[in-house]
């Protein structure tokens, strides 16, 4: 499962509504910690937003160290990646969400988002490029 950066916020201490790795660490979802794969674009994101917020380097730091020893990280330079984050580009505006919608679909996952222009394409995207979306709510009802 690919999640998108949201879900990753909270471990620089940015609050979420839905922070989907304590449900998971909790067991209150079918999701396991291994079984989670993030884009490393993602941890682009999460410095961004940290610094955004202001939120101190050490915690980000601490942040970036966490995703990295914890999850597998897939590369956006792939060849795979940029040309299916090119097709992608045509009903999504913002790259970097195709960078993250383009590594699930070629490392053939499922992406858990909160992003709301992604989830109104889910259909479009399950039938085109085979990704299925899933947002906190679908992983917390089943």
């Amino acid at each position: 499962m690919i999640l998108d950066t949201t879900y990753l916020l909270p471990l620089a201490q940015i609050a979420v509504d839905t922070d989907l790795l304590a449900a998971v660490a909790k067991k209150n979802t079918g999701l396991k910690l291994e079984d989670i794969v993030v884009s490393l674009i993602s941890i682009f994101e999460l410095q961004a937003k940290a610094a955004k917020l202001k939120v101190p380097a050490k915690s980000t730091i601490r942040a970036v160290d966490a995703v990295l020893s914890a999850f597998r990280v897939i590369p956006f330079y792939e060849p795979g990646v940029i040309e299916t984050a090119q097709r992608i580009r045509k009903i999504i505006p913002d790259y970097v969400d195709c960078i993250i919608l383009a590594t699930a679909v070629v490392s053939k996952e499922d992406l858990v988002t909160e992003d709301s222009i992604v989830l109104e394409k889910k259909e479009k995207l399950l039938k085109d490029h085979r990704l299925k979306v899933l947002n906190f709510n679908d992983l917390m009802s089943g």
